[in-house]
């Protein structure tokens, strides 16, 4: 009996921990601007803006390739155009999306920065962008 009960406990402790456990840390580096176009001053570092082409065409920071997260093939493109052995370093507009996108392209096994606050904050601190 004292066995099951040890069991039990044993199981429902697991169970709660799960449930309101601490939620793990991301696997890819979420930076603010200032760290975001010091990482990007590297040239070997891949630039990408994960918006809508219209966003991107809109106006975009220099260098960066387009891959909309939104598209169902986001994955796909991204293996396709994304080399593995460089650092990715990704936006969006506000940095919902980027967040998302860097989720995704570190469970394909890439080295991601993000930058926070995406092509907003980057434009309201006056860094240079491509129209």
């Amino acid at each position: 009996m004292r066995k099951f009960t040890i069991v039990i406990i044993m199981g429902l402790f697991s169970i709660f921990s799960s449930l309101f456990g601490c939620t793990p840390a991301e696997d890819f580096k979420s930076v603010e601007v200032d760290e975001f176009a010091q990482v990007i001053s590297d040239t070997t570092v891949v630039r990408l803006d994960v918006r809508t082409a219209g966003e991107y065409n809109d106006g975009h920071i220099n260098g960066a390739i387009n891959i909309d997260v939104l598209k169902g093939s986001f994955d796909e493109k991204a293996e396709q155009m994304l080399p593995k052995d460089k650092t990715i370093a990704l936006y969006c507009r506000s940095g919902n999306r980027s967040k998302k996108a860097a989720r995704t392209l570190t469970k394909l096994g890439y080295n991601v920065v993000e930058l926070n606050s995406g092509y907003k904050g980057w434009t309201k601190a006056g860094k240079e962008v491509v129209k």
